[in-house]
């Protein structure tokens, strides 16, 4: 994960874009002795994004010049502090633009007018936001309290869950379900009133009866739910209440009334912009369909405001490698499990491995999110046994590669994937198509990680946990390792013999265990 470019010196100005779904914000904000940001000044104007990409599949030129109209106000307003329009702290646009066929050209008009490097949010940034704020939801939402809770994000084109039992992670799931993908799915059917509502339930279904499954031998306690459009809202639901408890007849009730009025009866009435009255429909109708699927009669909707909280959670969001650790590491040992492979021998390889890089960082010059990449790569290695023991690692790279893994991108999954398939037998070949789809400096990584897991894998050929300690020593064409309290090594420098041959071409030092005594 990169480092949170938020500067911090006390009292010093930092600013958010967000190119979103229906809107274009900015926040400025003023760093604080603890490191959190306080609003200073915060900016929305409405675009329809979402619903260029949803209706035609790209970005028209109406809606690309609209943003950069947008963009460069929001740089006069930062002229006015004295601050630079074009050395902005974080500038992001919503994951779904990824879907428009021309985002690129969008983009790049955006980086020629306003001077400005846009990038779209991917999976791993979109989970750690929602991680945020569900951490803020903790501490005023008695529901994020109870042993089993459910957190829904509802997108504009994905929604996510996330499954707290005792305030830790233990289930992650994604489905292609949005507000705005669901209206422009359903608005071809000119239907009205609750047979609009009808529709999207129909249209909703297939995602619901699998969020059903994925969860099915849970007994939930509490639903949480977060969105752009029902945080909008937020207040009409709770009816002004200090609580956030929704119940379902209230939602439902709401649901209805809202599909018998126009979208200027919306906008008047919810005070909210057409883009957001738009998608609000299919917004109370899915959460509302999230909660009737687990029999609960009540859920809970944050009243604080979505946008301005997404805004300050990208100063910091960056910055949450080492707080998401332990939530990543629980969510591969629970993929783990669910193959059936042996958490013993997984989580032990990712502690040597640990280990081995920790003690060589000088010679790999790698980084801490690196680190546990591999370690991620060590737990979840013999998966693909679940499917065939024979050529195994190459099963575990499909498996992974078509898992969802929480707080990592795409790129970090397709790289495990790799790290976890070279453990074994053939190192890292060009002519393997997704090695081959990195860039160079990725390419090199998986290389170096691949050849330290390798290392490791060896160290524990037994699967009996026997190397508990490492003594590592390097000399000009070695590396010597000791391992205290082992008496015989025999099956070690065996296996090492046969795997530790990447090490030595990635790095060029043969791998030499010495003699404890």
């Amino acid at each position: 994960m990169p480092d949170s470019p938020a500067s911090d010196a006390t009292g010093s100005l930092v600013t958010a874009i967000h190119v979103g779904a229906s809107s274009v914000s900015m926040m400025v904000a003023e760093t604080q002795p603890d490191g959190t940001h306080k609003a200073v000044d915060f900016l929305e104007q409405p675009a329809p994004l979402a619903r260029d990409v949803f209706r035609h599949g790209k970005v028209s030129a109406e809606t690309t010049e609209r943003i950069v109209e947008i963009l460069h106000d929001y740089q006069n307003a930062l002229a006015e502090y004295g601050a630079d329009g074009r050395k902005i702290t974080r500038a992001v646009a919503t994951n779904i633009l990824i879907e428009a066929t021309n985002h690129d050209i969008f983009l790049n008009r955006i980086r020629i007018a306003c001077g400005l490097s846009i990038n779209p949010i991917d999976d791993g940034e979109m989970t750690r936001l929602i991680y945020l704020k569900t951490r803020r939801r903790l501490k005023d939402t008695p529901a994020m309290k109870r042993r089993c809770a459910l957190v829904v994000h509802v997108g504009p084109g994905n929604t996510r869950a996330l499954l707290f039992q005792d305030g830790a992670i233990t289930r992650y799931t994604s489905y292609r379900l949005g507000t705005h993908r669901t209206r422009e799915a359903t608005d071809a059917s000119h239907a009205e009133g609750p047979s609009m509502l009808r529709v999207i339930r129909e249209h909703t279904s297939g995602n619901l009866a699998q969020m059903r499954f994925d969860y099915h031998d849970i007994e939930l306690e509490g639903l949480v739910v977060i969105g752009y459009e029902i945080q909008q809202i937020a207040r009409q639901l709770t009816r002004g209440a200090a609580g956030t408890a929704v119940s379902t007849k209230a939602l439902q009730k709401l649901s209805i009334e809202a599909s018998q009025m126009s979208e200027l009866d919306l906008v008047n009435r919810y005070q909210i912009d057409y883009q957001t009255a738009e998608a609000l429909l299919p917004a109370l109708e899915t959460n509302l369909a999230i909660a009737e699927t687990f029999g609960l009669k009540e859920l809970h909707v944050p009243a604080s405001d979505y946008e301005q909280g997404i805004l300050l959670d990208l100063l910091v969001s960056g910055s949450l490698a080492g707080t998401l650790d332990q939530e990543v590491l629980r969510s591969a040992k629970i993929l783990a499990s669910r193959y059936q492979s042996d958490p013993r021998h997984g989580e032990h390889v990712g502690k040597l491995c640990h280990h081995l890089f920790t003690e060589l960082q000088d010679l790999h010059g790698m980084t801490k999110h690196d680190a546990m990449l591999l370690q991620v790569a060590a737990i979840l290695h013999e998966v693909g046994t679940f499917v065939s023991p024979r050529a195994h690692h190459k099963h575990s790279e499909y498996i992974i590669l078509n898992s969802e893994i929480f707080g990592l991108d795409r790129l970090d999954i397709d790289m495990i994937a790799m790290i976890a398939r070279y453990h074994r037998h053939s190192g890292p070949r060009i002519d393997h198509p997704n090695y081959r789809d990195l860039d160079t400096v990725d390419r090199i990584r998986v290389a170096k990680l691949s050849a330290i897991l390798r290392v490791a894998d060896a160290l524990e050929r037994t699967h009996d946990q026997r190397v508990h300690e490492i003594i590592v020593r390097r000399d000009d064409r070695r590396l010597r390792l000791t391992l205290p309290g082992l008496n015989d090594a025999a099956v070690e420098r065996l296996a090492m013999a046969s795997k530790a041959d990447l090490f030595e071409q990635v790095f060029g030092l043969e791998v030499v265990i010495d003699d404890a005594g």
